[in-house]
């Protein structure tokens, strides 16, 4: 096999060699079939598939229904692939890397947005949308100017500068931006506030779950949740001034779509469970597990839409697994991880609350009253050696939480268990749904999304990724 079938089967790319341009893969959209006038692209970051299976286990044994994503699959109503997910740089991407490769089409190194192994910056996929005239925008549960939302929009060489991605949203006007983030916008913001240049350009700026329900078309929106990552979905539910003051993210996936629906030329969204990824990150079962089952939410809300509108493309996946939890075998059918319907809270949230001068009994009983289980005696003085440990002569904060040990611990009560904490290299679920579906093959490189959006919408040829 010569060098040049090596590119065209993205082997290199495989291997972790650098890879800067794609192959056009997809056929044109059949004569007579609808064009995507809508394009919702819905991403539960850093989904292993073990996530998924847990939460439609859950939805099925304690809510009585499939989940809605599975449901999809159990009813035939989407197309299905598998998913590579490498970077230039590495076999196991980062959130920065995947979404620049379904942004701008092509890999690039981890940690940078649509900025390629020779310093090249390809056009984001939504200014090219709004270009055509489409309404645009993103809603998340961690910071509007994370990774996955920014790598839709913008090209900066370091994911990090989430001050600076707030200011580049300003000039690029995109119509609704909402999720966490408050401080790269606000008074908090290295280098000044820019609510005021926001409101002053014409944006309409809602802080919380009432400002947003009132929004109208009127003019575009930023919405800022919350300072930094939104609160998890099973510490919301569970916090009556959360619930009044937090929207959820199917709320607010339905208010883009509201505020968006009824443009001429359509719109372009993305829709990212952001939080799923920093649950599993933490191996934080409840903060996973309802994170993603509020993440289902939307996606049955989306497909309810995109059912009716009938000229809107769906797709679903994630961008990477993380850390490979599963549900391990055990002799008591389960009941251990039917228990997860007694959390109040996540893992997080509990930790936070732990003092060293708490005793082991009043440790005890804080896990009892907010997650439902009684921990044994030995565990809680394991846990508390690691606490110490960790937390001695310094200020802890969510960054150096035992997150590992208790995940370990729980794993005795809920039979989850976890490979790891970080990024994984899983081939990912992918469905499909609405004009342009057709067109999907059974399996697909991330980058390859690129051009099946904008071939679905029938975008120019000039904006189409080529080799």
């Amino acid at each position: 096999m010569n060098r040049r079938s090596l590119l065209k089967g993205g082997l290199l790319t495989g291997l972790g060699l650098p890879f800067v341009g794609i192959k056009e893969v997809m056929a044109s959209p059949t004569a007579g079939r609808k064009k995507a006038k809508n394009i919702i692209m819905m991403v539960s970051d850093g989904m292993s598939t073990g996530t998924l299976n847990m939460a439609d286990i859950y939805s099925n044994r304690i809510l009585g229904r499939s989940s809605k994503w599975l449901g999809l699959y159990r009813d035939n109503k989407v197309a299905r692939a598998l998913m590579d997910t490498a970077s230039a740089s590495s076999l196991v991407t980062d959130s920065a890397a995947a979404s620049s490769s379904w942004g701008g089409g092509i890999r690039v190194k981890n940690g940078s947005l649509n900025v390629g192994i020779n310093g090249e910056k390809p056009q984001p996929i939504f200014q090219k949308f709004k270009e055509r005239g489409k309404k645009v925008g993103c809603v998340t549960t961690v910071p509007i100017t994370h990774a996955t939302p920014a790598g839709f929009c913008v090209n900066i060489d370091n994911r990090g500068g989430q001050d600076i991605i707030a200011e580049m949203y300003l000039g690029l006007k995109f119509d609704v931006m909402m999720g966490g983030g408050h401080q790269y916008f606000g008074a908090k913001r290295p280098g000044g506030n820019l609510i005021p240049k926001y409101l002053t350009q014409g944006y309409k700026v809602a802080e919380n779950r009432a400002e947003m329900l009132a929004l109208d078309k009127s003019k575009p929106v930023l919405g800022l949740f919350a300072e930094d990552g939104m609160p998890y979905e099973v510490d919301r539910l569970h916090d009556q001034e959360l619930i009044k003051s937090t929207p959820s993210l199917a709320e607010m996936t339905m208010k883009a779509i509201e505020l968006m629906k009824d443009h001429k030329d359509g719109f372009a969204l993305q829709v990212e469970g952001g939080k799923v990824d920093w649950a599993a990150h933490s191996n934080d079962l409840s903060g996973l597990i309802f994170d993603q089952l509020a993440f289902d939410e939307a996606v049955g809300k989306v497909m309810a839409f995109a059912e009716k509108d009938g000229e809107t493309l769906v797709i679903i996946t994630t961008d990477h697994g993380n850390s490979n939890p599963g549900l391990f075998y055990a002799d008591e059918a389960n009941k251990k991880f039917d228990s997860l319907q007694n959390f109040k809270h996540s893992n997080t949230w509990l930790l936070r609350q732990l003092n060293q001068s708490f005793s082991e009994q009043k440790i005890i009983d804080l896990i009892k009253e907010n997650q439902g289980f009684e921990m044994k005696q030995e565990d809680v003085k394991s846990l508390l050696v690691h606490f110490k440990d960790i937390v001695q002569g310094q200020l802890y904060n969510e960054s150096n939480l035992p997150f590992y040990e208790y995940g370990k611990i729980l794993g005795k009560y809920t039979d989850v268990q976890w490979a790891g904490m970080n990024h994984t290299g899983d081939y990912v679920e992918l469905a499909v749904f609405g004009p342009g579906s057709e067109n999907l093959k059974p399996f697909v490189k991330n980058y390859e999304l690129h051009n099946f959006m904008l071939k679905a919408a029938e975008m120019p040829e000039t904006f189409l990724v080529k080799a």
